[in-house]
């Protein structure tokens, strides 16, 4: 595929990245050196100038573009830019809108505009929080097949009913249809078999449908019910804080936020009249002891800087806080998250670039790639990949204990219809179904790719 990526900033870079292993990007920015930097780091075409004119986009062949994505740091820039690439004959325009004043034009824009698709980081983020808040024990949670599907992230605690199990006894243990396709263990990452023996201290990810995800969390965690989270604080009072807020005050959550400029406090008391808003230093310690930030059941820090949200979330689990979720950007200090055992890490550059690289993987779909879904786990050394069995081939309809398929990879779910199916051996993939495999090898295009 043609793509053009406008805006040379930490999405967009990430962005070509990625798509230049297998797509023809162009991508524009007003800054001559970012330029010259995406050119020498990746293999792309690069132009220096002002992506609202249309000599620029003429140079970049945007009426042969397959995709137009727009993700500079102004909102009403990316909007224009996809109008006028739109009506140069871009066929799909993607624009990142972060701007809570657009919300309710989201509609209008890709109905009667023709942007295809609409991104907001900070309601992304906002969303994978409340996800993580809703189970105090995940790590992280990912959904596949249009939500059917739960791969969740825990750390196995010294006690647990996990501890010492060996996976072949887990069903019949729990009583529950749950599959463990993966476990980091220190360093060490596994696809692990039934003979494997879970240990304290282990990460896992797993699969199952929602229903078994949390009949799982109340079976491996006595006091389930009392980890319900029932009380946050956010600290730093930004447009992530802002969507966050209004999700938790619809699960029942007592929501506070810190916020320490005292116009801002002001516009969120407006807009949040269920939030307690406090207009005070977050990174002040004796400010969150006044404040009585260590009482909650959950802390979420959502300041500007990485190293901030860091420190004090780190502080919070000090003082005994059951769940802290954290908003780092930098790749270099999301990869210190084992290292310094923060609990949840959310970033939300990470967020908007797989949402665009899902929308990117559709398109494919209807040039004969069957990829649906890809989430990069454990600092990119696990991938979770959604195939669709298109076609009738030589592994359709053979039980998968009869099939050979590759060492590292695990075939994690598969859906057939409304049915949610854990794999076993005499399970076969049909054409249509929705399967989900989890590997340590990479570079996977087709399902037909996971067998030998």
């Amino acid at each position: 595929m043609d793509i053009i990526i406008v805006g040379c900033g930490k999405v967009g870079i990430a962005l070509a990245e990625v798509l230049s292993e297998e797509h023809n990007v162009t991508m524009i920015d007003k800054d001559e050196n970012l330029i010259n930097a995406a050119i020498n780091d990746f293999d792309i075409m690069g132009i220096a100038g002002n992506c609202l004119q249309t000599n620029v986009l003429e140079e970049a062949n945007v009426d042969k573009a397959n995709l137009f994505i727009a993700v500079t740091t102004s909102d009403e820039v990316n909007i224009l830019s996809c109008l006028i690439a739109k009506r140069m004959k871009a066929r799909h325009c993607i624009a990142r809108v972060r701007s809570p004043e657009f919300e309710k034009q989201l509609v209008f824009m890709r109905e009667e505009l023709g942007i295809s698709m609409m991104v907001n980081p900070d309601y992304n983020a906002a969303n994978e929080i409340a996800k993580v808040l809703r189970y105090p024990e995940a790590i992280n949670i990912e959904s596949f097949a249009k939500g059917r599907v739960d791969l969740a992230e825990i750390r196995i605690t010294s006690g647990s009913i996990l501890d010492n199990l060996a996976l072949s006894h887990l069903s019949r243990r729990l009583r529950l249809d749950v599959l463990i396709c993966a476990v980091q263990r220190g360093e060490e990452l596994i696809i692990p078999n039934g003979n494997f023996i879970l240990k304290a201290g282990d990460k896992i990810h797993m699969t199952a449908s929602h229903s078994a995800m949390v009949k799982f969390f109340r079976s491996i965690s006595a006091a389930y019910r009392e980890k319900r989270v029932k009380s946050a604080v956010l600290i730093g009072g930004g447009r992530v804080a802002y969507h966050l807020a209004q999700q938790l005050i619809e699960m029942g959550v007592k929501v506070k936020i810190i916020e320490i400029d005292e116009k801002r406090c002001l516009e969120l008391s407006q807009r949040l009249d269920k939030v307690n808003i406090s207009c005070a230093d977050g990174t002040d310690h004796d400010i969150l002891e006044e404040e009585r930030v260590y009482d909650a059941d959950a802390v979420v820090t959502l300041t500007g800087i990485d190293e901030e949200n860091i420190l004090l979330s780190l502080l919070a689990k000090k003082n005994g806080v059951d769940k802290v979720v954290t908003k780092v950007n930098r790749m270099s200090l999301i990869q210190l998250s084992d290292t310094l055992s923060l609990d949840s890490i959310i970033s939300p550059k990470s967020i908007t670039v797989n949402q665009i690289l899902q929308y990117v993987r559709a398109k494919q779909n209807s040039l004969g790639n069957n990829v649906t879904t890809l989430y990069r786990l454990v600092n990119d050394r696990l991938e979770a990949i959604e195939f669709i069995v298109r076609d009738e081939k030589d592994y359709v309809g053979v039980p998968l204990k009869k099939l050979k398929i590759r060492s590292g990879i695990l075939i994690a779910s598969i859906v057939r219809g409304n049915e949610l199916i854990i794999p076993k051996g005499d399970d076969c993939l049909r054409v249509n179904d929705s399967v989900v495999v989890v590997t340590t090898n990479k570079g996977f295009h087709d399902l037909s790719n996971i067998f030998d």
